[in-house]
C-alpha cells in the first residue's frame, strides 16, 4: 500500500482503560462485563475492547458441555460494552452518568468460533453519530484471525434516577 492510500488515525487518548475505569463507566457487573480492558482509545473515533476468555466462564457450562465455545450474542455483547464506553470516555465527565443503550444490531458475522483461552480483541469504531445515537463498525480478532464482524447503533440516555 502506498503513502496516498493509507488510512491515518487520530493520536491515541488513552492508551489503557482498566476494569476499575470501566466499571465507572459502564453499569455491567459479574458474570455480564465482558470487557477486560481497553486499549488504544481515540476519543470520537475507535478503541480496542479486550476480552480474557477463560473456562470459568458461566455460560461454558452449558455452551456446550465438552466443547466450550462463547455465544455469539455474547461476542457481540463485548463490541457493544467496548463501544459504550468509548462513548462515555468521549463524551467525558462534564456529561454526568448516562447510560448507553444498544439499539440495533446489523450484519453480525461468525467467522471461527471463540473458546477457552482465547483473548478477544474487539476494535470498534464510530460509523457515525446522530444526537444521542451512535454507530459502530466492530470487528473482533483472536491471534489476528477475524472471528465476527457487526454493526452496533447505540443511543445515549441520561443517568436514570432511583425512585
Amino acid at each position: 500500500m502506498d503513502d496516498a492510500t493509507q488510512t491515518v488515525l487520530p493520536p491515541v487518548d488513552i492508551a489503557v482503560i482498566d476494569v476499575k475505569q470501566l466499571q465507572q463507566m459502564i453499569p455491567h457487573r459479574y458474570p455480564f462485563l465482558l470487557v477486560d480492558r481497553m486499549v488504544e482509545v481515540r476519543h470520537g473515533h475507535s478503541a480496542v475492547g479486550i476480552k480474557n476468555v477463560t473456562v470459568n466462564e458461566p455460560f461454558f457450562q452449558g455452551h456446550f458441555p465438552g466443547h466450550p465455545v462463547m455465544p455469539g450474542v455474547l461476542v457481540i455483547e463485548s463490541m457493544a460494552q467496548t463501544a459504550a464506553a468509548l462513548v462515555i470516555s468521549t463524551l467525558g465527565p462534564s456529561t454526568g452518568a448516562p447510560i448507553v443503550y444498544f439499539m440495533s444490531i446489523e450484519n453480525a458475522k461468525f467467522r471461527k468460533p471463540v473458546v477457552p483461552g482465547d483473548q478477544l480483541r474487539l476494535t470498534m469504531t464510530k460509523d457515525r453519530r446522530r444526537g444521542n445515537v451512535w454507530r459502530f463498525n466492530g470487528v473482533g480478532h483472536v491471534d489476528g484471525v477475524v472471528v465476527a464482524e457487526a454493526t452496533v447503533t447505540a443511543m445515549i440516555m441520561d443517568e436514570v434516577k432511583p425512585a
